[in-house]
């Protein structure tokens, strides 16, 4: 499954914006999601398969956190669009503050 395919489905997304502060437990996950465990296990199941998140077992426990490697496919998809916004949003400015000169030119 690529990386767009697995980040599609929203859960995924919401369990690695958790993971992004750092590593954390199925359990931790739970409480932080308010996702069942095994919902919350089957989709890191997916991450890990994808290689988006590396498990570390702890004890009895496992962590997982974030491998940012597959999400520089992403990245790279993104460059375009993001020269694209910047563009525009440089448009605007030049607009608004064109605007805000000619602002006392009215009667």
């Amino acid at each position: 499954m690529s990386t767009f395919n697995t980040l599609a489905e929203p859960n995924r997304r919401k369990l690695l914006d958790a993971l992004v502060d750092g590593p954390q437990s199925v359990s931790a996950l739970v409480g932080a999601i308010g996702m069942s465990q095994p919902v919350v296990s089957k989709h890191l199941k997916i991450l890990r398969d994808a290689g988006l998140v590396h498990v570390t077992p702890d004890g009895q426990r496992r962590l997982y956190s974030v491998n940012p490697e597959p999400l520089s496919e992403l990245d790279d998809w993104l460059a375009k669009y993001r020269e694209l916004w910047a563009g525009r949003l440089d448009a605007l400015e030049a607009h608004l503050h064109n605007a805000e000169d000619h602002q006392g030119d009215r009667p």
